[in-house]
């Protein structure tokens, strides 16, 4: 599988044992840093096509002699809302030819609650699954193997920053409040419909972003369950320390990646606010996502997922 996002393109190879449903066999990373090729309306211009297509070649280049599987490329939201995402696919193709397919929000939130169901090895009990990605928030509940409830809402990291310009330090507490305040007018429009946290359930957290301040409060010693939970008065403590610097400052410390910086502080903010109106005290981290939720279900259910795309010229 070849996942093309915002900050990398990384290419998965695994395969299915019976005790371990996804076994890695091979991974091939390629940085990029398509938030920096985005318009105003967020357009990709040509240096960030080409820096894709690049990435895309440079994943699969050690396959010439087609040793891999048939792979399964798709992109994440900076291709798919992008205006020119039609041109950007084609141009790809065109000179790689790999074509990126693209999931809605709705199928990413249902494929994040997949695969954290599968690693959290809990049939039956109530599951809420949150996930911040770069433009999307995904939130997906269940009792089932598959989702009961699954929504998709424009506030991820990439974009809430780039809404409201939290990039650099930020003094103001009256603009924190207003950020706040803003995302949780987001939230409530979905009013009953928003899922909300099982009495006698789990919740778990995918992405990037929880993953970071997770490792970023156990850094800190606030916490004594260590990197895989975050509850919400950690991050309540760690806006301010985001806050109070810029991205220089941010990626120095634990937990938050050099590429990441610019955005942590708006992340911090999603789940800040996503925690607390979907009445989450805390949360479980899960290293599986909407790639994993793929993975599984291509090798289970090979015969009803979409066919994949097949490298060759042209």
């Amino acid at each position: 599988m070849l996942d093309v996002g915002c900050h990398s393109a990384l290419l998965t190879v695994v395969e299915r044992r019976d005790d371990v449903p996804l076994r890695p066999v091979l991974a091939r990373k390629v940085r990029l840093r398509l938030h920096e090729t985005l318009d105003a309306n967020g357009r990709m211009d040509r240096s960030g096509v080409r820096s894709v297509q690049q990435a895309v070649a440079r994943t699969l280049a050690a396959d010439e002699g087609g040793s891999l599987p048939a792979v399964y490329a798709f992109a994440t939201s900076v291709i798919r809302d992008a205006p020119n995402r039609d041109e950007v696919i084609a141009q790809v193709k065109r000179t790689t030819g790999t074509r990126l397919r693209v999931l809605s929000g709705e199928e990413e939130a249902r494929l994040a609650y997949v695969a954290a169901r599968r690693w959290a090895d809990s049939d039956g009990v109530p599951l809420l699954v949150l996930d911040i990605g770069g433009g999307t928030v995904e939130i997906a509940a269940g009792t089932a193997g598959q989702p009961r409830t699954v929504r998709s809402l424009p506030l991820g990291a990439r974009a809430v920053n780039r809404r409201w310009d939290l990039v650099d330090a930020v003094s103001s507490k009256r603009r924190l409040h207003e950020v706040r305040e803003r995302l949780r007018a987001s939230l409530a429009e979905l009013g009953d419909d928003l899922p909300q946290a099982p009495r006698h359930g789990r919740i778990l957290a995918c992405s990037k972003t929880f993953t970071q301040l997770a490792r970023l409060a156990a850094a800190r010693g606030t916490t004594a369950e260590g990197p895989d939970r975050l509850s919400l008065a950690e991050v309540r403590e760690i806006v301010p320390v985001l806050a109070a610097m810029g991205p220089a400052g941010r990626a120095e410390l634990p937990g938050i990646s050099r590429h990441r910086a610019g955005q942590s502080l708006a992340g911090a903010l999603v789940a800040e606010t996503l925690m607390e109106m979907c009445g989450a005290d805390s949360v479980e981290i899960s290293p599986w996502s909407t790639r994993e939720g793929l993975l599984l279900e291509r090798l289970e259910r090979p015969e009803s997922a979409p066919s994949a795309a097949r490298r060759g010229p042209g």
